[in-house]
């Protein structure tokens, strides 16, 4: 089998990829345009048979953002659960008589401060 010469012209932004490819594997900007024009083509034919059936992927993604959103649901009750049993806890331990009205008031004041936590940035 015969190798043809081909001319190809490249943008200026294609020719600094192309060469820093080259350079990254080691090779001459002739052997990666090569490298690139096999992969490329191989791309082509196998993109057009593959099949690749974009409605099964939005089917699964929308699958896992509505599991994102079940635990989404799920963390913040099991984070408004764990203030509430801190709260009671607390008053519990300091055998403070209070009613459930304040101790509502606590549990919400310390959910909205672990919300507002949360959304912070970590260093």
């Amino acid at each position: 089998m015969s190798a043809r010469a081909q001319t190809v012209r490249l943008t200026p932004s294609q020719h600094r990829i192309l060469v820093g490819f080259a350079r990254s594997h080691g090779l001459s900007e002739y052997a990666m345009l090569a490298r690139v024009v096999e992969a490329g083509l191989a791309a082509l034919v196998q993109g057009a048979g593959s099949g690749i059936d974009t409605r099964e992927i939005v089917t699964e993604l929308a699958s896992v953002s509505t599991r994102i959103v079940d635990v989404e649901r799920m963390l913040d009750r099991t984070l408004f659960t764990a203030c509430a049993a801190y709260c009671y806890a607390r008053n519990a331990a300091l055998g403070a008589r209070t009613d459930d009205e304040t101790v509502t008031a606590e549990i919400v004041a310390a959910y909205d401060r672990q919300q507002r936590l949360s959304r912070e940035e970590q260093p």
